[in-house]
Protein backbone atom coordinates (compact mmCIF):
# COMPACT_ATOMS: atom_id res chain seq x y z
CA UNK A 1 0.00 0.00 0.00
CA UNK A 2 2.53 2.40 0.83
CA UNK A 3 4.41 1.73 -2.60
CA UNK A 4 1.21 2.22 -4.22
CA UNK A 5 0.69 5.05 -2.60
CA UNK A 6 4.09 7.07 -3.01
CA UNK A 7 4.11 6.18 -6.83
CA UNK A 8 0.35 8.04 -6.93
CA UNK A 9 2.16 11.48 -5.36
CA UNK A 10 4.67 10.90 -7.76
CA UNK A 11 2.56 10.97 -10.45
CA UNK A 12 0.83 13.99 -8.90
CA UNK A 13 4.19 16.23 -8.52
CA UNK A 14 5.39 14.75 -12.21
CA UNK A 15 1.50 16.38 -13.38
CA UNK A 16 2.06 19.46 -12.20
CA UNK A 17 5.71 20.10 -12.68
CA UNK A 18 4.98 19.39 -16.30
CA UNK A 19 2.67 22.11 -16.25
CA UNK A 20 5.03 24.33 -15.02
CA UNK A 21 7.80 24.48 -17.83
CA UNK A 22 10.43 22.81 -15.47
CA UNK A 23 9.53 24.46 -11.70
CA UNK A 24 10.17 21.94 -9.51
CA UNK A 25 11.76 18.43 -10.09
CA UNK A 26 11.32 17.47 -13.51
CA UNK A 27 12.84 13.71 -13.54
CA UNK A 28 9.22 12.80 -11.97
CA UNK A 29 7.58 14.45 -14.65
CA UNK A 30 6.15 11.52 -16.61
CA UNK A 31 5.88 9.19 -13.65
CA UNK A 32 2.24 9.21 -13.74
CA UNK A 33 2.13 7.19 -16.82
CA UNK A 34 4.10 4.55 -15.49
CA UNK A 35 1.32 1.49 -15.40
CA UNK A 36 1.56 -0.84 -12.19
CA UNK A 37 0.07 -4.12 -11.75
CA UNK A 38 -0.68 -3.39 -8.29
CA UNK A 39 -2.77 -0.18 -9.48
CA UNK A 40 -5.90 -2.14 -9.87
CA UNK A 41 -5.73 -4.01 -6.27
CA UNK A 42 -5.38 -0.39 -4.63
CA UNK A 43 -8.85 1.15 -2.92
CA UNK A 44 -9.87 4.15 -5.15
CA UNK A 45 -8.59 7.42 -3.52
CA UNK A 46 -9.36 10.92 -4.24
CA UNK A 47 -7.46 12.80 -6.16
CA UNK A 48 -5.78 16.18 -4.80
CA UNK A 49 -4.62 17.26 -1.62
CA UNK A 50 -6.77 18.18 1.37
CA UNK A 51 -5.32 21.46 3.64
CA UNK A 52 -7.53 22.44 7.06
CA UNK A 53 -4.81 25.74 7.35
CA UNK A 54 -2.51 27.30 4.94
CA UNK A 55 -0.36 30.19 6.86
CA UNK A 56 1.07 32.89 4.37
CA UNK A 57 3.20 35.47 6.52
CA UNK A 58 4.51 38.51 5.26
CA UNK A 59 7.82 40.54 6.39
CA UNK A 60 7.34 44.66 8.25
CA UNK A 61 8.23 46.38 5.29
CA UNK A 62 5.28 48.60 5.35
CA UNK A 63 2.89 49.30 8.26
CA UNK A 64 1.74 45.72 9.67
CA UNK A 65 -2.17 46.96 9.47
CA UNK A 66 -1.98 47.98 5.92
CA UNK A 67 -0.28 44.73 4.69
CA UNK A 68 -2.94 42.63 6.27
CA UNK A 69 -5.84 45.02 5.09
CA UNK A 70 -4.85 45.09 1.79
CA UNK A 71 -3.98 41.20 1.36
CA UNK A 72 -7.26 39.87 2.73
CA UNK A 73 -8.24 38.96 -1.01
CA UNK A 74 -5.17 36.82 -1.31
CA UNK A 75 -7.22 34.48 0.68
CA UNK A 76 -9.94 33.60 -1.29
CA UNK A 77 -7.51 34.19 -4.66
CA UNK A 78 -5.42 31.76 -3.29
CA UNK A 79 -7.90 28.71 -2.32
CA UNK A 80 -9.73 29.21 -5.75
CA UNK A 81 -6.23 29.19 -7.81
CA UNK A 82 -4.95 25.96 -5.50
CA UNK A 83 -8.50 24.38 -6.33
CA UNK A 84 -8.19 24.39 -10.14
CA UNK A 85 -5.06 22.63 -9.07
CA UNK A 86 -7.42 19.72 -7.16
CA UNK A 87 -5.75 21.09 -4.05
CA UNK A 88 -8.44 21.96 -1.34
CA UNK A 89 -7.83 25.06 1.19
CA UNK A 90 -10.21 25.11 3.82
CA UNK A 91 -8.58 28.40 5.39
CA UNK A 92 -6.21 30.65 4.24
CA UNK A 93 -4.36 32.34 7.70
CA UNK A 94 -2.05 35.37 6.82
CA UNK A 95 0.01 37.30 9.46
CA UNK A 96 2.82 40.12 9.69
CA UNK A 97 6.02 39.43 11.27
CA UNK A 98 7.20 41.38 14.13
CA UNK A 99 10.67 41.21 12.44
CA UNK A 100 12.00 40.01 9.00
CA UNK A 101 13.81 37.48 11.45
CA UNK A 102 10.50 36.38 12.91
CA UNK A 103 9.37 35.54 9.08
CA UNK A 104 12.34 33.51 8.64
CA UNK A 105 12.15 31.77 11.51
CA UNK A 106 8.49 31.01 11.23
CA UNK A 107 9.23 29.12 8.12
CA UNK A 108 12.50 26.91 9.51
CA UNK A 109 10.13 25.91 12.50
CA UNK A 110 7.55 25.08 10.06
CA UNK A 111 4.86 27.29 11.56
CA UNK A 112 3.93 29.23 8.68
CA UNK A 113 3.94 27.06 4.95
CA UNK A 114 4.78 30.32 3.04
CA UNK A 115 6.69 33.65 3.39
CA UNK A 116 7.05 36.54 1.33
CA UNK A 117 10.25 37.53 2.26
CA UNK A 118 13.63 39.17 0.21
CA UNK A 119 16.49 37.25 -0.89
CA UNK A 120 18.71 38.27 2.61
CA UNK A 121 16.27 37.05 4.83
CA UNK A 122 15.84 33.91 2.71
CA UNK A 123 19.90 33.45 2.22
CA UNK A 124 20.13 33.64 6.42
CA UNK A 125 16.85 30.68 6.68
CA UNK A 126 17.73 28.52 3.63
CA UNK A 127 18.28 25.44 5.66
CA UNK A 128 14.35 25.66 6.86
CA UNK A 129 13.14 27.79 3.94
CA UNK A 130 13.32 26.93 -0.27
CA UNK A 131 12.42 29.55 -2.74
CA UNK A 132 10.05 28.97 -5.41
CA UNK A 133 9.37 32.20 -7.23
CA UNK A 134 11.09 35.30 -7.44
CA UNK A 135 8.97 38.68 -7.98
CA UNK A 136 8.97 40.95 -10.89
CA UNK A 137 8.83 44.87 -10.37
CA UNK A 138 7.57 47.49 -12.57
CA UNK A 139 11.56 48.93 -13.74
CA UNK A 140 12.23 52.45 -13.04
CA UNK A 141 12.79 56.02 -14.65
CA UNK A 142 15.93 56.06 -12.92
CA UNK A 143 18.61 52.70 -12.79
CA UNK A 144 21.51 54.09 -12.09
CA UNK A 145 24.48 53.52 -9.75
CA UNK A 146 25.43 56.81 -9.63
CA UNK A 147 23.82 59.06 -6.66
CA UNK A 148 23.26 62.54 -8.92
CA UNK A 149 21.44 61.17 -12.02
CA UNK A 150 18.84 60.11 -9.21
CA UNK A 151 18.96 63.59 -7.83
CA UNK A 152 19.22 65.42 -11.83
CA UNK A 153 16.17 63.30 -12.58
CA UNK A 154 13.55 63.13 -10.07
CA UNK A 155 10.91 62.49 -9.48
CA UNK A 156 11.75 58.61 -9.77
CA UNK A 157 8.65 56.89 -12.09
CA UNK A 158 7.43 53.79 -12.74
CA UNK A 159 7.93 52.53 -16.14
CA UNK A 160 4.31 50.21 -17.63
CA UNK A 161 5.98 48.75 -20.56
CA UNK A 162 9.17 47.10 -18.93
CA UNK A 163 9.92 44.53 -15.75
CA UNK A 164 12.52 44.30 -13.30
CA UNK A 165 14.19 41.05 -11.76
CA UNK A 166 16.52 43.68 -9.92
CA UNK A 167 16.53 47.01 -8.04
CA UNK A 168 19.24 49.26 -5.61
CA UNK A 169 19.31 50.48 -2.20
CA UNK A 170 20.01 53.65 -1.97
CA UNK A 171 21.30 56.29 0.59
CA UNK A 172 18.74 58.73 1.27
CA UNK A 173 19.78 62.53 2.93
CA UNK A 174 16.38 64.34 4.55
CA UNK A 175 16.03 68.00 4.94
CA UNK A 176 18.07 68.29 8.28
CA UNK A 177 21.35 70.07 7.99
CA UNK A 178 23.45 67.52 8.12
CA UNK A 179 20.94 65.58 5.46
CA UNK A 180 21.60 68.55 3.36
CA UNK A 181 24.85 69.32 3.53
CA UNK A 182 26.00 65.94 2.23
CA UNK A 183 23.76 65.85 -0.71
CA UNK A 184 24.93 69.56 -1.69
CA UNK A 185 28.06 67.45 -1.64
CA UNK A 186 27.27 65.04 -3.52
CA UNK A 187 25.18 67.49 -6.28
CA UNK A 188 28.28 69.11 -6.68
CA UNK A 189 29.97 66.19 -8.01
CA UNK A 190 32.39 65.90 -4.72
CA UNK A 191 33.17 62.11 -3.11
CA UNK A 192 31.65 61.44 0.47
CA UNK A 193 33.99 60.50 3.42
CA UNK A 194 34.16 58.38 5.92
CA UNK A 195 34.02 61.66 7.98
CA UNK A 196 31.15 62.55 6.25
CA UNK A 197 28.70 59.62 6.62
CA UNK A 198 29.94 58.84 10.17
CA UNK A 199 28.86 62.43 11.06
CA UNK A 200 24.97 61.98 10.42
CA UNK A 201 22.43 60.22 12.14
CA UNK A 202 20.77 57.47 10.70
CA UNK A 203 18.20 54.55 10.38
CA UNK A 204 18.51 51.33 9.14
CA UNK A 205 16.38 48.10 8.79
CA UNK A 206 17.07 44.61 10.16
CA UNK A 207 19.79 42.46 9.66
CA UNK A 208 18.61 40.52 7.09
CA UNK A 209 16.94 43.34 4.62
CA UNK A 210 18.84 43.52 1.68
CA UNK A 211 17.69 46.86 0.73
CA UNK A 212 18.01 47.95 4.52
CA UNK A 213 21.06 46.56 5.89
CA UNK A 214 23.28 44.10 3.83
CA UNK A 215 24.16 46.02 0.35
CA UNK A 216 24.18 49.26 2.27
CA UNK A 217 26.99 48.03 4.72
CA UNK A 218 28.67 45.97 1.43
CA UNK A 219 28.86 49.89 -0.42
CA UNK A 220 30.23 50.92 3.29
CA UNK A 221 33.06 48.09 2.43
CA UNK A 222 33.94 48.34 -0.57
CA UNK A 223 34.36 52.16 -0.18
CA UNK A 224 35.83 52.39 3.51
CA UNK A 225 36.50 48.84 5.06
CA UNK A 226 33.60 49.91 6.94
CA UNK A 227 30.14 48.63 7.95
CA UNK A 228 26.71 50.08 9.37
CA UNK A 229 27.69 49.12 12.67
CA UNK A 230 31.32 51.11 12.19
CA UNK A 231 28.68 54.14 12.54
CA UNK A 232 28.32 56.15 15.59
CA UNK A 233 24.92 56.78 15.47
CA UNK A 234 22.22 54.08 13.66
CA UNK A 235 18.57 53.43 14.85
CA UNK A 236 16.85 50.12 13.87
CA UNK A 237 13.30 51.05 12.09
CA UNK A 238 10.80 48.32 12.24
CA UNK A 239 9.26 49.19 8.82
CA UNK A 240 10.32 51.50 5.65
CA UNK A 241 7.41 53.79 7.25
CA UNK A 242 9.39 54.48 10.42
CA UNK A 243 12.66 55.30 8.91
CA UNK A 244 10.97 57.92 6.43
CA UNK A 245 8.91 59.62 9.77
CA UNK A 246 11.80 59.84 10.93
CA UNK A 247 13.88 61.42 8.66
CA UNK A 248 10.79 63.71 8.00
CA UNK A 249 11.38 64.49 11.68
CA UNK A 250 14.91 65.26 11.25
CA UNK A 251 15.77 62.86 13.63
CA UNK A 252 17.76 60.93 10.91
CA UNK A 253 20.24 62.47 8.88
CA UNK A 254 20.05 59.87 6.30
CA UNK A 255 18.00 56.46 6.21
CA UNK A 256 18.75 53.24 3.93
CA UNK A 257 15.97 52.14 1.31
CA UNK A 258 15.12 50.04 -1.54
CA UNK A 259 14.51 52.26 -4.97
CA UNK A 260 12.78 54.41 -4.85
CA UNK A 261 10.73 53.80 -1.45
CA UNK A 262 9.81 57.95 -2.05
CA UNK A 263 7.54 56.49 -4.51
CA UNK A 264 5.56 54.97 -1.85
CA UNK A 265 5.97 57.19 0.84
CA UNK A 266 5.40 60.19 -1.04
CA UNK A 267 1.62 61.42 0.19
CA UNK A 268 2.60 60.09 4.07
CA UNK A 269 5.86 62.49 3.78
CA UNK A 270 3.55 64.74 4.54
CA UNK A 271 0.18 63.68 5.89
CA UNK A 272 1.63 61.29 8.14
CA UNK A 273 5.26 62.76 8.73
CA UNK A 274 4.72 66.22 9.17
CA UNK A 275 7.35 67.18 6.63
CA UNK A 276 6.67 71.00 5.20
CA UNK A 277 7.63 69.95 1.80
CA UNK A 278 7.47 67.51 -1.00
CA UNK A 279 9.09 64.20 -0.55
CA UNK A 280 11.00 64.97 -3.93
CA UNK A 281 12.10 68.57 -2.85
CA UNK A 282 13.52 67.30 0.67
CA UNK A 283 15.03 64.37 -0.13
CA UNK A 284 18.41 63.90 -2.10
CA UNK A 285 20.14 60.16 -2.67
CA UNK A 286 23.80 60.58 -1.65
CA UNK A 287 24.45 56.61 -2.43
CA UNK A 288 23.52 53.75 -4.74
CA UNK A 289 24.40 50.11 -4.01
CA UNK A 290 24.90 47.31 -6.82
CA UNK A 291 21.75 45.60 -7.92
CA UNK A 292 20.20 43.29 -5.61
CA UNK A 293 17.58 40.10 -6.74
CA UNK A 294 13.89 40.75 -6.12
CA UNK A 295 11.74 39.53 -2.91
CA UNK A 296 11.17 35.70 -2.91
CA UNK A 297 8.21 34.01 -2.61
CA UNK A 298 9.51 30.70 0.17
CA UNK A 299 7.91 27.77 1.65
CA UNK A 300 8.44 26.41 4.64
CA UNK A 301 11.08 22.70 4.62
CA UNK A 302 9.46 21.85 7.87
CA UNK A 303 5.71 22.77 7.24
CA UNK A 304 3.82 19.23 7.92
CA UNK A 305 1.46 19.80 4.69
CA UNK A 306 4.46 20.88 2.09
CA UNK A 307 5.76 18.36 -0.36
CA UNK A 308 6.61 18.59 -4.43
CA UNK A 309 2.82 18.93 -5.25
CA UNK A 310 1.68 21.49 -2.93
CA UNK A 311 4.61 23.60 -3.64
CA UNK A 312 4.72 23.41 -7.93
CA UNK A 313 0.59 24.70 -7.18
CA UNK A 314 1.73 27.55 -5.45
CA UNK A 315 4.18 28.67 -8.39
CA UNK A 316 1.15 28.04 -10.33
CA UNK A 317 -1.20 30.15 -8.00
CA UNK A 318 1.10 33.14 -7.30
CA UNK A 319 1.83 33.79 -10.99
CA UNK A 320 -1.89 33.16 -11.94
CA UNK A 321 -2.85 35.32 -9.32
CA UNK A 322 -0.21 38.38 -10.50
CA UNK A 323 -2.20 37.56 -14.12
CA UNK A 324 -5.78 39.07 -12.44
CA UNK A 325 -6.63 42.37 -11.50
CA UNK A 326 -7.73 41.62 -7.89
CA UNK A 327 -4.50 40.00 -7.71
CA UNK A 328 -2.38 42.80 -8.85
CA UNK A 329 -3.99 45.00 -6.64
CA UNK A 330 -2.63 42.65 -3.74
CA UNK A 331 0.88 42.24 -4.64
CA UNK A 332 1.29 45.89 -5.17
CA UNK A 333 2.11 46.17 -1.44
CA UNK A 334 5.08 45.40 -1.72
CA UNK A 335 5.77 46.82 -5.42
CA UNK A 336 5.37 43.18 -6.94
CA UNK A 337 4.01 42.95 -10.96
CA UNK A 338 4.14 39.13 -11.34
CA UNK A 339 6.53 36.17 -10.61
CA UNK A 340 8.79 34.06 -12.23
CA UNK A 341 9.84 30.65 -10.88
CA UNK A 342 13.35 30.37 -8.79
CA UNK A 343 16.17 28.36 -7.96
CA UNK A 344 18.29 28.57 -5.34
CA UNK A 345 21.04 29.36 -6.98
CA UNK A 346 19.49 32.66 -8.42
CA UNK A 347 20.48 33.75 -4.74
CA UNK A 348 24.51 32.95 -4.96
CA UNK A 349 25.01 36.60 -5.07
CA UNK A 350 22.78 36.81 -1.50
CA UNK A 351 24.91 34.50 -0.01
CA UNK A 352 27.97 36.03 -0.83
CA UNK A 353 26.75 39.14 0.84
CA UNK A 354 25.83 37.20 3.95
CA UNK A 355 29.20 35.76 4.06
CA UNK A 356 30.66 38.87 4.14
CA UNK A 357 28.79 40.38 7.02
CA UNK A 358 29.19 37.32 8.94
CA UNK A 359 33.24 37.68 8.77
CA UNK A 360 32.49 41.22 9.44
CA UNK A 361 30.97 40.64 12.58
CA UNK A 362 34.32 38.15 13.54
Amino acid sequence: MAAVLTMGLLAGCGGNNGANNGAGNNETAGSGNTPTSTASEAPTEEPGQKIDVLKVSFVPSKDPEQIITTTEPLKELLKNQLATQGITVDKVEIDVGTTYEAVGEALSAGTTDIGLIPGGTYTLYDDGAEVVLTSTRKALSIDSDKAKDWNDNKPTTGLDDKQATYYRSLFLAGPSKKGQELAAKVNNGEELTWEDLNSASWAVMSTSSSAGYIYPTLWLQEKFGKGLTDLAQVTQSDSYGSSFARLAAEQADIIVIYADARRDNEEKWTSEYGAKAPIWEQTNVIAVTNPIYNDTVSVSKKSPIMNDELKAAIQEAFIAIAGTEEGKQVIAIYSHEGYQVAQSSDYDGERQAQELIRSMKK
